[in-house]
């Protein structure tokens, strides 16, 4: 295993991060239509149900995990478990044309190793000094970004012209090229004179509890009203993007080419509002005010999704959408400002754990919501014909579904209206005391299992735009 962490080309960088992450997930964007097609092929009855059930247990699990992978890594360094984490979450990539019922048990399963994203940022902060790091991870994000804008489209395309197989042998190869690259060319980061035990040695519960953090919530006011409306505003959207785009290709009858360019265009935007408008936002108006703006973009969004039943009324929605990504990093900045520079690991884990909590309810409540409305699947439009075809039960104005198309978006925009109300009595200034215990830190500085602010999507929270696999 040592000879095995000494292997690599050249010293450990960001760039070996940022191609490893391009790789993974350019290979799921490839899949995005394919991935839709299947999913109802396999559960044609109750198809939302499923989904929701599907990515619920992944992302669950993936919760339940990310703390001892996290202690894991510490002890037997980053490279094994990028090589662990990647193989097991591309692992279903290839059972999509063999076995589907193998492909999604095996994706719900894989939430128990889906956690690139926590082994990547130990990588990263590894190597940076503190002031390097929101580069870097910025860095990190904006690729994951461009990897999702350019591969659903490719896969679309592959997907028309050639068949689903081929895009799956695409995909499955760029996953195995991933796994090449992390065994050949990735450089151990953690140095072992600078790892907290020796190999071999016990981790503690402490370290591994994925409740740890969450239970340090009520120290202190402001963080419980922030972490209560980080839940309340992350619990819809993590819903949201495990079954959105499922939704805009049977519901609303976007061909696989439009929901390609709906990912890339919203994608782009949203790049676009946490780079250059967040900024001039936080300067102009300030931190609490962005957080309650971005929250108010996300109600309309939301609202605009669940009554809406064109596709231009999907369009005008995303541009929201775009604007509604403001939210996380305003709260992570107002985070990490108040913080003592000891306290931002204990902090952002808290913020961390919620989301990791409402990566597994969301989907589950989302699929629940839609299931209990009736919402199914059972008129699915070949992906031939597609375009020609009328909007399934969006024709008929006495279906009830011509009303309320998506009732879980208005769902989550009554749970964001309760998070704006709660957010209305987070301090502009405050300064957050809380009880580290036994938060460790390495000798450079980096927190133990703790995730940047900026870590996350194309919308700046967790990547769930395809598959959630983090």
């Amino acid at each position: 295993m040592k000879l095995f962490e000494r292997q690599g080309i050249g010293e450990p960088s960001v760039y070996h991060a940022v191609v490893v992450i391009f790789l993974e997930f350019f290979a799921w964007g490839l899949l995005t239509t394919p991935m839709l097609t299947v999913l109802h092929q396999t559960f044609p009855q109750h198809t939302f149900l499923m989904n929701g059930l599907i990515h619920g247990v992944k992302g669950l699990l993936s919760f339940l995990s990310a703390p001892l992978i996290g202690a894991l890594s510490d002890v037997w360094g980053r490279k094994s478990f990028l090589l662990l984490t990647v193989f097991f979450t591309c692992a279903p990539i290839p059972l999509m044309k063999i076995s589907p019922w193998w492909y999604f048990a095996v994706i719900s399963m894989s939430g128990v190793f889906a956690v690139t994203f926590s082994v990547i940022f130990a990588y990263v902060a590894d190597i940076t000094q503190e002031h390097e790091r929101s580069t870097a991870y910025g860095l990190v994000s904006a690729t994951f970004a461009a990897s999702l804008v350019t591969s659903p489209a490719i896969g679309a395309y592959l997907s028309r012209a050639y068949g689903d197989t081929l895009v799956v042998v695409l995909a499955s190869g760029v996953a195995l090229l991933d796994i090449g690259f992390i065994l050949l060319a990735v450089p151990e980061s953690l140095p072992e004179e600078m790892r907290p035990v020796s190999w071999g040695a016990p981790i503690s519960w402490e370290q591994a509890d994925p409740f740890a953090s969450l239970r340090k919530v009520g120290q202190d006011s402001t963080v419980l009203l922030i972490c209560i409306t980080v839940f309340l505003s992350y619990l819809p959207e993590a819903g949201q993007y495990s079954s959105f785009f499922l939704y805009l290709r049977q519901v609303i009858s976007f061909s696989s080419e439009t929901v390609a360019a709906f990912i890339g265009v919203v994608g782009i935007l949203s790049i676009l509002a946490q780079t250059v408008v967040l900024g001039i936002l936080m300067r102009s108006i300030g931190n609490k005010n962005t957080i309650l703006l971005g929250l108010g973009f996300q109600i309309l969004q939301l609202a605009w999704y669940g009554f809406g039943s064109q596709p231009w009324m999907m369009w005008a929605a995303g541009a929201v959408a775009a604007m509604s990504s403001i939210t996380f990093p305003a709260i992570s900045a107002m985070v990490s400002r108040n913080a003592d520079p000891d306290q931002q690991g204990v902090v952002q884990g808290m913020i961390t754990g919620i989301r990791g909590l409402c990566n597994g309810l969301g989907p589950a409540l989302y699929g629940f919501v839609f299931y209990l409305f009736h919402v199914e699947l059972n008129e699915m439009v070949a992906v031939e014909s597609l375009e020609k075809a009328t909007k399934p039960n969006m024709a008929n104005p006495s279906d009830e579904r011509s009303i309320i198309p998506g009732p879980p978006f208005l769902f989550g925009a009554c749970s964001v209206l309760l998070s704006l109300l709660v957010a209305l009595f987070i301090p502009e200034h405050n300064h957050l005391t809380l009880r580290s215990g036994s938060h460790k830190k390495h000798s450079n500085g980096a927190q133990s299992h703790t995730h940047s602010p900026q870590a996350g999507g194309l919308d700046g929270k967790e990547p769930l735009l395809v598959d959630s696999s983090v």
